[in-house]
């Protein structure tokens, strides 16, 4: 079935050096790369094997950062796109609650139209609406899939704000929150399931941004290879309800990342 207005439907790591990334997230998530195949445009498609059925599938995009780029002020980063059934739209309708655009509407053969925009925080995302009937498995909602997204926490400094901009924009609602004293509350995120997560942006996060946790097969070894391949953990393994742990780290290139995954 096509994709619902408002899932997240896949996710773009903007690199400054694609081989030494992908070189590290193949040794945490065990994803492999192709090429995209788009012409003029060096874009690697990594994908998800699953161990059990040996189906494989796509996950998330890599792309190098230009010098235009980031002579305008990008950095290594990852970012997420919403599925949405209509771009331009979607776009208007989030510059009128306070958003901007980033990069104006436009069109990819094969692949679907995509836009880049802020909410009115300043958290950057993709929208997109996609050209395929297949049923995206970047997030992985129906299941645990290692190598998939597994959770999508938003970090900003106006929770309510964010609420109100995000729920009426892609049909999100609440789903009950978790106490965590003086970080504020943890409100859960619920699309046709639980989505994730937004917690209000602590002083020392310097920018409010979006959290992707992909999940790994194993987190201690996940561990290992972070610090074997240059990586560094700012936090984590931290146990949470269901016996999950998570993870969150700053790749060699600088891009923040989160996993989750069991302990063996």
């Amino acid at each position: 079935m096509p994709n619902q207005h408002g899932k997240f439907i896949w996710y773009e790591l903007l690199t400054d050096n694609r081989d030494a990334a992908l070189t590290f997230y193949s040794a945490i998530l065990g994803w492999q790369a192709t090429d995209s195949g788009q012409p003029g445009m060096d874009y690697r498609i990594l994908h998800a094997k699953d161990k059990d059925s040996g189906e494989e599938h796509p996950v998330a995009g890599l792309m190098q950062l230009t010098e235009e780029m980031r002579q305008g002020g990008a950095r290594p980063v990852w970012l997420g796109y919403i599925g949405v059934d209509d771009v331009d739209q979607t776009v208007a309708n989030i510059v009128a609650a306070g958003g901007h655009v980033q990069l104006s509407p436009f069109d990819v053969p094969d692949v679907g139209r995509i836009a880049m925009v802020t909410d009115p925080l300043g958290t950057p995302f993709y929208v997109m609406q996609g050209v395929s009937n297949e049923t995206s498995l970047a997030f992985a909602s129906d299941k645990p899939r290692v190598g998939h997204c597994a959770w999508n926490e938003l970090i900003t400094p106006d929770p309510e704000t964010a609420k109100a901009f995000y729920f009426t924009e892609f049909g999100w609602t609440k789903d009950g929150e978790m106490d965590m004293g003086p970080m504020g509350k943890y409100e859960f995120i619920r699309h046709n399931g639980v989505i994730g997560a937004l917690m209000l942006k602590p002083p020392e996060m310097p920018i409010p941004m979006w959290h992707y946790y992909f999940r790994c097969a194993d987190i201690d070894s996940a561990c290992k290879a972070i610090t074997d391949n240059g990586g560094q953990i700012l936090r984590g393994p931290d146990e949470i309800p269901g016996g999950d742990f998570t993870v969150k780290g700053l790749d060699p290139q600088g891009a923040l990342f989160a996993l989750v995954g069991t302990k063996k």
